[in-house]
């Protein structure tokens, strides 16, 4: 919805304020000069990048327009799946193996499909999980792995709306472009002596190409940019808040305890609180702490018993 309230905005007040001015968008309207600008710049485009950089621009934008936020409810879905992971665990790292080789079938990972609809995030959590099913490794060293390969996803996926920024920090020169190649018209109609209001119409027209190559940088490619960038930035948020839970384990906390320091990485408008995140992990096994289900209590005990011994 906001979204739609932002387009409206702009191009209320752009071409409603030039409406209310007098003019028409007869005026405004050379689909040639679009032609140009846009084609322009998507050519660039996609000179500028490699393919796979423009698959992962194609798939942000589609986000863009679903526009599925991913609000507490997928916080709630990403917390337990982490807890159920690490409960599972508790009996040995190899019992994850049915979970973590095939997620779409394993019916631990079913019961969340809202992170089973995040490609990146899954596989983040199940090479990670394999990670420490493969042999011994301590806290610090997980944790400098895991910061490594975090750097280097964050580098990647915020290259499409680098790309998409310079493309629309070019936008006015295209613009300039266009409006050259009209000027360039509007003189070749002097000299086969045209009257002088077809030559100022011809100027006019060009003058659009420059209009629109500004429009298409700052009401356009620039705000799509942004969303863009806010959007990988969730993404990393939800990687980090997976890096920090999986640490925490490592170094021998409890699963609640490490679940709630992943809590406390999520972004504060839809960060659940640590009585809420409790509720949600005793309403799995029952009612309350008595009611859990033994596997955590389990769980909880070896956890006390390993910081102890750290």
């Amino acid at each position: 919805m906001q979204p739609l309230v932002g387009i409206a905005i702009v191009l209320g007040c752009i071409f409603g304020g030039f409406v209310l001015m007098g003019g028409t968008f007869d005026a405004i309207w050379h689909p040639v000069e679009i032609l140009i600008i846009a084609g322009g710049g998507a050519g660039a485009l996609v000179l500028g990048n490699p393919n796979h950089v423009l698959k992962e621009l194609s798939t942000q934008m589609r986000k863009i327009i679903t526009r599925k936020k991913q609000g507490s409810e997928f916080q709630r879905q990403l917390l337990l799946l982490m807890y159920e992971l690490l409960q599972t665990a508790a009996g040995g790292l190899k019992a994850l193996d049915a979970h973590v080789e095939d997620p779409a079938s394993s019916p631990l990972f079913q019961r969340y499909p809202m992170v089973l609809e995040e490609p990146k995030l899954l596989a983040f959590i199940v090479d990670n999980f394999r990670l420490m099913a493969m042999g011994k490794i301590n806290a610090h060293e997980l944790e400098g792995v895991l910061e490594q390969e975090l750097e280097a996803i964050h580098e990647e996926l915020t290259q499409p709306s680098k790309s998409l920024h310079k493309i629309a920090e070019a936008m006015p020169g295209f613009g300039i472009l266009a409006a050259v190649l009209g000027i360039v018209l509007a003189m070749n109609s002097v000299a086969e002596g045209a009257d002088a209001g077809a030559i100022s119409a011809k100027v006019g027209a060009a003058m659009v190409g420059t209009f629109l190559g500004i429009f298409f940088c700052y009401g356009v490619l620039d705000p799509i940019s942004n969303m863009m960038k806010q959007l990988v930035n969730q993404e990393a948020s939800n990687m980090e808040c997976v890096k920090v839970v999986l640490c925490t384990h490592v170094a021998g906390k409890p699963a609640l305890l490490a679940i709630d320091a992943g809590r406390r990485l999520v972004q504060l408008n839809i960060k659940p609180s640590f009585a809420q995140l409790e509720s949600w992990i005793n309403a799995m096994g029952g009612e309350g702490e008595e009611a859990a289900s033994p596997k955590r209590r389990a769980t909880d005990k070896a956890g006390d018993q390993r910081a102890k011994a750290a």
